[in-house]
């Protein structure tokens, strides 16, 4: 009987990147999951499917030779043309192993080792925080399903009361031999898949994982100064390994949400302040809230035009790690007045014919200028 595509198993395109193969198998691995389904001997046997079709496909060098070969890639005698066996790719990759110093699972997690130990999965918890947060740090509480290690069987993968078995194919060694023409090579045994053990008896509650999924909850102290795309590692807080093996590393990656007042530049504040037409003319002081959570008083001289920038050294955000702080800058816009009374109307317009080209040198510049540029044409 045939076996089902690894891709179809996974319900994903031969295309499809790492992290969608990764996604896949984990949402199928909870539907699956033989706790989740008591006594369904259907949902045990597609749980090893889509565990068998991960494991083969997460590893680069086992999905290329799938990809060319088939399931016929990790059979005795399958077709890779002549003098090639069907587990050429896996052998030639398992040379460069032995020649590296890499037999025992591949760099970066995820890969088999002797035993049956594999290291745990990373994870990624995104997590968004205020301004006032990152200003001052905090201690996040971070909830989360992973895979723990079994209770039932403490990571071993076989039933309480066994142990697993002496592979006995390849002796325990988690290699083979095969004589290709005048070659002898060797790569990872196809009936224990480098571990050396074989569990006849699975654990009931991981079916042979090691491993079972459960919400986790954590602490995780944010320090103050961090960015926005800071990243927080946490050791050996990712996904339980395979069959007692390490664990994974969970990071965190944090994200600012917009904030009412200020904009975040590095360590320095950016804000806009609106001021009367009468405090920009006649100077003043007024007042701007800061990270902090107090108030700072500006002064304003006579004359400021919208626009001008004030800088509050000191009153922006911590360094990461650092005793410093950015600056805050505040930034004053001129409001025009509206809706004016009668009276206001008379006084604006009162002010408007005192008013010469000394109290407004910038437009009476500009206009200045637009009129002997018109009469430069007319010549």
């Amino acid at each position: 009987m045939s076996k089902t595509d690894y891709y179809e198993l996974l319900e994903v395109t031969r295309t499809c990147n790492d992290g969608e193969l990764k996604s896949a198998y984990r949402k199928l691995a909870m539907k699956w999951h033989p706790d989740k389904n008591p006594g369904n001997a259907e949902a045990e046997i597609r749980f090893k499917e889509i565990s068998e079709a991960y494991d083969c496909l997460k590893d680069p060098q086992k999905r290329a030779a799938y990809d060319r070969f088939g399931h016929a890639a990790f059979e005795n005698g399958g077709g890779g043309g002549p003098g090639f066996g069907a587990d050429f790719a896996s052998t030639f990759s398992d040379i460069f192993d032995d020649l590296f110093g890499m037999a025992g699972g591949r760099r970066g997690g995820g890969g088999g080792q002797r035993g049956g130990r594999e290291r745990g999965a990373d994870l990624r918890y995104n997590m968004e925080i205020t301004l006032e947060e990152a200003f001052s740090g905090k201690n996040a509480t971070v909830r989360l399903p992973t895979s723990i290690v079994c209770e039932t069987c403490s990571g071993s993968g076989a039933k309480p009361g066994t142990q697993p078995t002496t592979c006995r194919t390849c002796g325990g060694a988690g290699r083979v031999r095969q004589a290709q023409g005048f070659f002898t090579l060797e790569r990872t045994c196809p009936s224990c898949q480098g571990r050396g053990q074989v569990i006849e008896d699975p654990c009931p509650s991981c079916a042979g994982a090691g491993r079972t999924t459960k919400e986790r909850t954590l602490e995780v102290a944010i320090p103050a100064g961090v960015e926005d795309g800071t990243r927080i590692r946490l050791a050996n807080e990712g996904e339980a390994g395979m069959r007692g093996g390490p664990p994974g590393d969970l990071y965190i990656f944090l994200s600012l949400a917009p904030h009412e007042f200020f904009q975040r530049d590095g360590a320095d504040l950016f804000c806009r302040a609106p001021i009367s037409m009468v405090t920009a003319a006649l100077g003043g002081t007024f007042e701007v809230p800061t990270i902090e959570g107090d108030t700072h008083k500006v002064k304003v001289p006579e004359g400021t035009q919208s626009g001008k920038r004030f800088r509050l050294g000191g009153r922006g955000m911590p360094v990461l790690r650092s005793r410093t702080r950015g600056d805050m800058y505040v930034q004053v816009v001129v409001e025009t007045p509206q809706n004016l009374t009668r009276r206001q109307r008379e006084l604006l317009t009162e002010f408007e014919r005192e008013c010469s080209g000394e109290t407004h040198p910038e437009s009476s510049g500009f206009f200045a200028k637009v009129k002997d540029f018109f009469a430069g044409d007319a010549d």
